[in-house]
């Protein structure tokens, strides 16, 4: 099939939008640029997401927990990631009236539901390591 199969992706219908509430939307295409799940594979394929969720797959953790966890992320970005993943539903922020003020950050279920194909994602990427850096050795 080679080349058919992949024309095939490629001419999927456009993305349908719909109402959630009355579950009217159909057919989203990633392939689509204009379907909104362009935007979803940006949030969840960014490294610092990527990250940020697998840290907090262990629990809860406030946000300089975080920042530890994640080796050479500046505090700029990691706010920007966690208020992104808040809007999208996948992170929870809570804040505590404290002295001084305390902000936990936790992974919905939606958030959740990111762990199997993450997971996968970090074990192809630990396992073939070796292999990516022959390979670019060898490109040089």
């Amino acid at each position: 099939m080679g080349d058919t199969s992949y024309h095939l992706i490629l001419m999927a219908p456009p993305c349908y939008t719909g109402d959630m509430e009355t579950d009217t939307y159909r057919a989203w295409n990633v392939f689509d640029p204009a379907c909104p799940t362009r935007a979803v594979l940006d949030r969840i394929g960014d490294r610092w997401t990527v990250l940020v969720v697998l840290v907090l797959l262990s629990g809860t953790r406030r946000f300089g927990e975080l920042r530890e966890a994640i080796a050479g992320v500046s505090p700029k970005v990691l706010t920007a990631t966690l208020r992104a993943l808040e809007r999208d539903g996948l992170v929870v922020r809570h804040v505590y009236a404290e002295v001084p003020p305390r902000v936990d950050y936790t992974l919905t279920q939606l958030g959740r539901s990111l762990e199997t194909p993450l997971q996968a994602i970090r074990a192809w990427a630990e396992t073939n390591m070796p292999a990516i850096e022959a390979a670019r050795r060898a490109f040089r």
